[in-house]
């Protein structure tokens, strides 16, 4: 038998998931008071706030056997104190094209969120620049084209 495949993930990733976990347990009580409520109104066939009650209750439980499958195979990635590109780590990049800069943190796939900065370690600027050092020029294979960037700087 093979051994289970685990999500590379940082603490602080796997800690938000817990307490996203914990959030939706809290709300659990008051939807199921709700459907109960709904369903106590009689025929159902017909109930719109049973209907909604029961759906909302269903997206809770679905969201929560996500989020501890996430937990279940993932696997906390401490980074250490070096300058090698590695998941949890902070990279400053260059584009060799134009010399914009940016900043960015490698993180687990779970986690991953363009908005902050946060690239996930399979995507193709992540994998590219996964266990690459300072200095380091890198060829992206992006979907759409392909780029190369500078590492300026890692970080902790």
């Amino acid at each position: 038998m093979s051994e289970p495949y685990f999500n590379k993930i940082t603490a602080t990733g796997y800690h938000e998931i817990e307490k996203e976990i914990e959030e939706l347990k809290a709300k659990r009580p008051a939807l199921t008071k709700c459907l109960a409520a709904a369903a106590a109104l009689g025929d159902r066939s017909e109930n719109a706030e049973y209907t909604f009650s029961k759906r909302d209750l269903r997206q809770l439980e679905s969201r929560l056997h996500f989020l501890n499958k996430q937990l279940q195979y993932s696997k906390i990635v401490q980074p250490t104190n070096n300058q090698i590109v590695e998941i949890g780590k902070k990279v400053t990049i260059e584009f060799v094209d134009d010399h914009d800069q940016m900043d960015y943190q490698l993180v687990g796939k779970q986690e991953a969120d363009i908005k902050t900065n946060k690239i996930s370690l399979v995507s193709p600027l992540g994998s590219a620049l996964l266990n690459k050092t300072v200095g380091d020029i890198v060829t992206i294979h992006a979907p759409e084209e392909t780029y190369q960037v500078k590492i300026l700087s890692v970080n902790l």
